[in-house]
């Protein structure tokens, strides 16, 4: 009678825990970087879109979204991760999936909306749910770079005009940085939609 209580007892327990991990959490693909455990918290921002629209982190609340960082007159890394990001917004749509995306520049004196429109027109972005934004200044981009999204970002060296930037396409639930993937090589375009949709279901 002991051993069948007991039998009984490691049964339940077992069930309870297989619950408990199927409940756990939002299972995500095993593509790109998982930092949800970590501190990676977005500060809030404020910033105007290539429409001349504000937009800050208060905008973005309730949501998952997408982010990176890029300029107009990159001449390197910016272009494929733009092309890129412009196939992640495809299989968004085609999914009928609602992920907003925001690439911020990090040439804020340069990059004016209307720059950042021209820009955004060469990657045929919907504009409706990608927005390039400017409107704050140097120092304030590198602060959100560095602080929220652990990432470097450098003036020009004297003769060049080519910022040092991070890469990465940042997948975040309301303010958490939850995922970072590369977005230049061997970038998981795929992947990336699906964990989006995979945290959208989360929040539901």
């Amino acid at each position: 009678m002991l051993f069948k209580k007991r039998f009984i007892g490691l049964s339940m327990l077992t069930f309870l825990l297989l619950l408990l991990t199927a409940c756990g959490g939002t299972k995500l693909s095993d593509e790109g970087n998982d930092v949800s455990g970590q501190d990676w918290i977005v500060e809030n921002f404020t910033s105007t879109t290539e429409s001349g629209e504000q937009l800050s982190l208060k905008d973005l609340e309730g949501k998952v979204w997408l982010a990176d960082f890029i300029f107009s007159n990159c001449t390197s890394v910016c272009g494929p991760m733009s092309a890129h990001m412009s196939k992640i917004q495809q299989l968004l749509e085609d999914e009928d999936v609602d992920v907003p995306i925001v690439s911020f520049t990090v040439d804020p004196e340069r990059d004016t909306p209307e720059a950042l429109k021209k820009y955004a027109d060469q990657y045929g972005a919907n504009l409706t749910t990608w927005h390039f934004v400017t409107g704050y200044s140097f120092e304030e981009i590198k602060e959100l770079s560095v602080n929220s999204f652990k990432s470097p970002l450098e003036k020009p060296m004297k003769g060049d005009d080519q910022f040092s930037h991070g890469v990465y396409f940042y997948l975040i639930q309301n303010d958490k940085i939850i995922k970072t993937y590369n977005g230049v090589k061997d970038t998981p375009i795929e992947a990336i939609v699906q964990d989006a949709k995979a945290l959208k279901k989360d929040m539901q």
